[in-house]
């Protein structure tokens, strides 16, 4: 602020000059006359034309015009002193007279020479020849008095060019046009004086202006301010116009002449005078400007500061951070049971959910305090116990959760005993040989469910976790051990009783001994591998035909297992895109949401949705209902991924566009018309979560493939599925390929004229140039570049990755073009060095060599 009011000092002056509005019906007289022209050293020319009433003019009147038109010249030219024309040629020796006499005792600048063209009748030049002889001394003058009795004489001493036609010359003047741009100016200068002093006043109230307290009052203080200094502005535009004839600042046309006028030294100097005017109001104004930008910024701080404050005070009340740890002392108990143990955790959530938004408020305060916020030393300590709360129930509650977890995987260990127990029940002795094997097998598949389940895990909880146990839990589990070890004991002996039943009438059998590849521990061991995700484990049968059985049977079940839940999968993902398309895309042509939908998205919701209509009816009306078809011959599902190869494809145009998508959600993401639309749907998520689902299903696709695979038990079923897992994974490096290739800048060809991309890859590279007959020697000295290739059919491109960041959002990669070569000039060498890591790429015979190792 104290910078800028020094730039006013000179506007603000009171000393307040004589302007030509002040004397304007004096000057209209035109019995003094300021035309422009100069003598030969620059001196600027007054001229007294005839005058009939001259000798009756008021002295005030004489003196305000003399003194006014000795002020417009600039100062060097008044320092060279005036040339004064006293034109009498049709008046007598006693205008003369009084003209030299009036002028010798008011005239307020210095005078160079004095020119009196004396009248031209015979009998009045003689006297005037005399009178001059005798009165030189009484008008009282330091400078020549020459009298002249032609224009001829007078362009003896002022050249043709500085004289007005009536003075025999050609300089063009016009006095009305003159007094119009003197007004003008002054006026426009008076204007910017007051511009001036206004702009200060202004900027001292801002200063002046105590800060408020709450977030309201700041809110109407900084609207207040916003608009008077919007309305300054305006008013201060309209007011602060160069005059008309004078607009333009590059050049300046200040008489309504041809292009090829001559500006006088006058002339130049009202123009000289405009342009400091103007300098002088850019100059105020920017610093204005300057001082309005950092006093806005210090109000929008302060509402800032002001709704952090209003948070931090909510948080404290609504959120009870003081209750929270009190809360969480109160959750000590660990459940009786399962049900119980999931309240507990609900509740803990619960819990979680208030301590998020203090965590908010803190993470608030941090970009406040980054920002540069000038109020640091207020808004740091309150993060700071923000944070210790938050960091100290985010510990308790890992304990609590720790503990929880515990308590119900105990409980649910206890209640698969009962289960396990209450169905071990069903199984009964049975005294005939079938009756026994079919006891038998129900026996050894509870023992296997049993193994599933891990029962024996309860106990290993049990043991670690007994000094963490309310006393009611001990109980229940030495109760269910117990129990389980009794119905074990039981097993043992029922098993060998069933034993012992099967095997009274059976005949022998020559054994026969299986092949390695039909070996029942290899193919178990086989199912094994493949079914580890899934948790399956088995005991290893006593036969053959059973082993075989039981195989078929986990893999069947695991196969349609798989089927259901792709089928019910794609109809929750059909669904969501419904959502998405009903919910968002159609509200935007919603006439109650009109007044809150961005202007951004205007014309714009192709870009923040692409074809998600097209990927929506492919899915609806043509693949969900041909996979349903599948349900019970789950073997067909690899051809309806071969069949819609092709439709599958809008996928690559769908992932083309996320990256446009993602900015414009960054725009308005956070708009009030998204808010709702999110309220309306019920959704947990905002719209951005759901425009991933079509990049995650076309990922989720090639994993329940692959699983499929695994469980395939048919060699014609498993070339099918081969075959659509290849499909899938094609469009998936497809669509990676084509996002890699839209990350390309700087490149200025056509990259569709380069044919098919067959890879690409990111590289450790050294170059080596022939250049004459220099080259560079020892490449392992140098420190290669890291540079991605694109190796398409016609060219090989070699790029820059870059990571870039917008706005705090997760990285997204570019790639700047740096070199091509042309792959018809391109020739390889594999095993550089005897490196297999290395080969070499040469270029127009070997005129560019490229060392390329695989980046780690």
């Amino acid at each position: 602020m104290r910078r800028w009011r020094v730039r006013f000092t000179i506007m603000q002056q009171d000393i307040r000059p004589l302007l030509a509005v002040d004397i304007i019906e004096q000057l209209h007289k035109q019995f003094a006359l300021l035309s422009g022209g100069r003598g030969r050293d620059g001196a600027p020319i007054i001229t007294f034309p005839e005058y009939s009433g001259f000798n009756e003019l008021p002295d005030e009147d004489f003196v305000n015009v003399v003194t006014y038109l000795t002020s417009i010249p600039s100062l060097d030219a008044a320092s060279i002193g005036f040339i004064i024309i006293i034109d009498r040629r049709r008046d007598k020796w006693s205008s003369v007279k009084a003209s030299l006499a009036r002028i010798a005792g008011a005239f307020p600048a210095n005078l160079q020479l004095v020119l009196v063209l004396r009248p031209s009748r015979f009998f009045q030049r003689a006297i005037a020849d005399i009178g001059i002889r005798l009165h030189r001394e009484d008008f009282k003058m330091k400078v020549p008095i020459v009298m002249l009795n032609s224009l001829s004489d007078l362009h003896g001493y002022v050249d043709k060019g500085q004289l007005t036609c009536e003075l025999g010359g050609s300089l063009q003047y016009c006095h009305s046009q003159w007094l119009h741009h003197r007004t003008a100016i002054e006026n426009f200068a008076v204007t910017v004086k007051s511009t001036a002093q206004m702009l200060q006043k202004f900027g001292t109230d801002l200063s002046e202006t105590e800060l408020p307290n709450d977030v309201q009052c700041t809110k109407d203080l900084l609207t207040a301010h916003t608009e008077k200094r919007n309305k300054l502005k305006v008013g201060k535009h309209a007011s602060t116009q160069p005059p008309g004839h004078c607009r333009g600042r590059n050049s300046l046309s200040l008489v309504n002449k041809t292009e090829s006028h001559v500006l006088n030294p006058d002339e130049m100097d009202n123009q000289t005078t405009v342009e400091r005017l103007m300098a002088q109001l850019d100059e105020t104004e920017n610093a204005f400007e300057q001082f309005w930008s950092k006093h806005h910024v210090k109000l929008e701080q302060c509402l800032q500061l002001r709704h952090f404050e209003q948070d931090f005070r909510e948080v404290h009340t609504t959120s009870c951070l003081d209750s929270l740890m009190a809360a969480l002392m109160w959750l000590s108990d660990l459940g009786d049971c399962v049900t119980g143990v999931e309240q507990i955790l609900a509740d803990l959530r619960r819990l979680e959910t208030s301590a998020e938004k203090a965590q908010l408020q803190a993470g608030h305060g941090e970009q406040l305090i980054q920002s540069g916020h000038y109020a640091v030393d207020s808004i740091r300590p309150k993060c700071v116990e923000l944070h210790h709360i938050c960091d100290d129930f985010s510990n308790e509650t890992k304990k609590k959760y720790d503990v929880l977890s515990k308590s119900l995987a105990i409980h649910t260990g206890i209640d698969k005993c009962g289960v396990y127990l209450l169905a071990s029940q069903a199984v009964d002795k049975c005294q005939s040989q079938e009756g026994a094997e079919t006891a038998l097998l129900e026996l050894e598949n509870y023992m296997t469910t049993a193994e599933q389940q891990q029962l024996g895990q309860l106990k290993d909880l049990y043991n670690q976790n007994e000094l963490v146990l309310t006393q009611p839990i001990k109980v229940k589990v030495q109760t269910a051990l117990k129990r389980l070890e009794e119905a074990e004991e039981m097993f043992r002996k029922r098993r060998v009783s069933l034993k012992k039943l099967s095997a009274k009438q059976t005949r022998p059998v020559q054994p026969v001994a299986p092949r390695p590849e039909a070996s029942p521990n290899y193919v178990m061991s086989r199912l094994c591998l493949s079914s580890q995700n899934q948790g399956l484990s088995f005991f290893t049968p006593r036969t053959h035909a059973r082993t075989q059985t039981i195989m078929f049977s986990v893999v069947l079940s695991l196969y349609r297992h798989i089927m259901t839940e792709l089928i019910e999968t794609e109809r929750l993902y059909v669904e969501e895109l419904q959502s998405i398309m009903q919910g968002y895309a159609a509200a935007l042509g919603d006439s109650e949401l009109a007044h809150v939908i961005p202007a951004v998205l205007e014309n714009n919701s192709d870009v923040l949705f692409g074809n998600l209509p097209e990927i929506y009816d492919f899915h609806n009306k043509m693949f969900l209902r041909e996979l349903e078809n599948c349900v019970e011959k789950p073997e067909l599902v690899a051809k309806c991924f071969l069949k819609r190869k092709e439709e599958l494809q809008v996928y690559e145009k769908y992932c083309q566009n996320k990256p446009r998508s993602e900015a414009l959600w960054r725009q308005c993401g956070d708009s009030v018309f998204f808010q709702e639309c999110q309220r309306r749907l019920d959704h947990k998520l905002s719209l951005d979560a759901y425009l991933l689902k079509p990049v995650q299903r076309i990922t989720k696709y090639q994993l329940m493939l692959k699983e499929m695979l695994k469980c395939s038990r048919s060699s014609e079923g498993m070339a099918e599925l081969e075959e659509a897992l290849a499909t899938v994974l094609e469009i998936i490096k497809s669509v990676n390929d084509s996002m890699h290739q839209i990350a390309i800048t700087g490149f200025e060809g056509n990259l569709n004229d380069l044919g098919k991309l067959l890879m690409q890859g990111s590289f450790n590279v050294w170059a080596d140039h022939k250049k004459g007959h220099s080259k560079v020697k020892d490449l392992a000295r140098f420190k290669p570049m890291q540079r991605h290739l694109f190796l398409y059919n016609n060219m090989l491109l070699f790029c820059k990755k870059r990571e870039e960041t917008s706005d705090g959002h997760e990285k997204s990669p570019s790639y700047s073009f740096k070199h091509s070569l042309k792959m018809s000039a391109v020739g390889i060498t594999e095993n550089v060095k005897g490196d297999v890591k290395k080969f070499e790429i040469w270029y127009n015979g070997r005129e560019e060599v490229y060392i390329i190792q695989v980046s780690a």
